[in-house]
């Protein structure tokens, strides 16, 4: 069944197979005349970039396109998109991509016209140096369902001099269109929609056992869960299924729309795995999930329970849950350690003291210090639950 749908939570939000070709046109609505695509240097070369570029051309709209980004994006990255995005008098930006193009894409915007640099707005209330008047339109189409960035409105960004993952932040960053076409996801390998996949599944996840009363966020977390236990093995299995990428791409931005309530110790491991090794940041929350559950397991075993209820799950309880996590994994080819990853216990220490006072460590429902961090992650190099 293909699915189509039209909303306005969080953001204007347009889902279903072909609604790409309304991207001139919703351009031009929204008052570009010269839009710069943001894309990876994956995507660049893919026929459907070409044709959105050509088509973008053909309406009038004197599009360039910007690709050089890393996997991890970094602040050169977001530096050198400034510039060519100065240099051709654009107005607008498209993101085309998953997570890193999306993430990329927002920060190029934020940072074209201001003074400063990117670093400048990171972190406590250094948004409020950003002049909101002067951040372009963004349109953010999504070619993966996993980090949700498309929705969100911060970008998490590689600061490659200090190795360190920083999140940079403003209300006008949350791109004011998404166009959600499932057939944009198509060509997708079923080992990154099992990646991708697992990511969307840990925002929701972290999102759900979170701290803090916020019951909206807590309702879209199951339903986005429910969606991914669903759909994403029939993703993985048969990735020219429209209705398993559709719901795969709204689940992924509810993912992202739950965790306003906060993230978690997943995350607080992945942000500086992601920059210490330049590792696929779902591929980590995808291996962390289970070592971070047990470690939580005294915070969350009542939450735990309850969601495998609202599951449908057969039996209900943590111990249930875990184990459907650590099936999921298995039965999509994903990794158990970190060591699969090419990833020691060498730099146990510092993961830690990094992991302790990542932002997303604030809302984990238990409060790790270093030392503990550095145990989970020389647990997931182990395989040691």
């Amino acid at each position: 069944m293909e699915l189509t749908g039209t909303w306005n939570y969080p953001t204007s939000y347009h889902l279903g197979a072909g609604r790409i070709n309304t991207l001139a046109e919703n351009a031009i609505n929204m008052g570009m005349k010269r839009p710069l695509i943001v894309t990876d240097p994956g995507l660049a070369a893919f026929d459907f970039l070409q044709d959105m570029h050509t088509a973008l051309n053909i309406a009038g709209l004197g599009a360039q396109m910007f690709s050089d980004i890393k996997a991890n994006p970094t602040g050169r990255n977001v530096a050198d998109g400034v510039v060519v995005y100065r240099a051709g008098a654009h107005d607008g930006i498209i993101a085309v991509g998953g997570g890193s193009a999306l993430d990329a894409g927002k920060a190029i915007a934020l940072v074209a016209g201001q003074n400063g640099t990117l670093w400048d707005y990171v972190d406590d209330d250094n948004f409020m140096k950003v002049d909101g008047a002067m951040v372009p339109p963004i349109i953010a189409v999504p070619t993966t369902a996993g980090t949700g960035s498309e929705v969100g409105r911060a970008s998490v960004i590689t600061d490659e001099t200090q190795h360190i993952k920083k999140i940079v932040f403003h209300p006008k960053m949350m791109p004011g269109l998404v166009i959600a076409d499932p057939e944009l996801t198509l060509g997708l390998p079923a080992s990154l929609t099992a990646a991708t996949g697992m990511d969307a599944l840990s925002h929701n996840l972290e999102a759900y056992c979170g701290l803090g009363y916020h019951p909206m966020a807590v309702g879209i977390s199951v339903e986005g869960m429910r969606l991914i236990k669903d759909w994403l093995p029939v993703a993985f299995r048969n990735g020219s299924n429209i209705e398993a990428r559709s719901h795969m791409l709204v689940a992924s931005s509810m993912g992202a729309t739950a965790f306003q309530r906060g993230l978690g110790a997943m995350h607080a491991l992945a942000h500086p795995l992601g920059a210490l090794y330049d590792a696929h940041h779902g591929t980590l929350n995808a291996v962390l999930m289970p070592y971070v559950l047990v470690a939580n397991k005294n915070a969350i075993e009542d939450r735990i329970t309850n969601l495998t209820r609202m599951l449908g799950f057969e039996k209900h309880g943590f111990t249930p849950f875990l184990d459907w996590v650590l099936e999921m994994r298995d039965n999509l080819n994903m990794p158990h350690t970190l060591a699969e990853l090419g990833i020691d216990a060498s730099k146990a220490t510092l993961v830690g003291d990094m992991a302790a006072v990542d932002p997303t460590a604030a809302t984990n429902p238990v409060v790790f210090d270093a030392s503990q961090y550095s145990d989970i992650f020389k647990r997931s190099v182990a395989g040691s639950l």
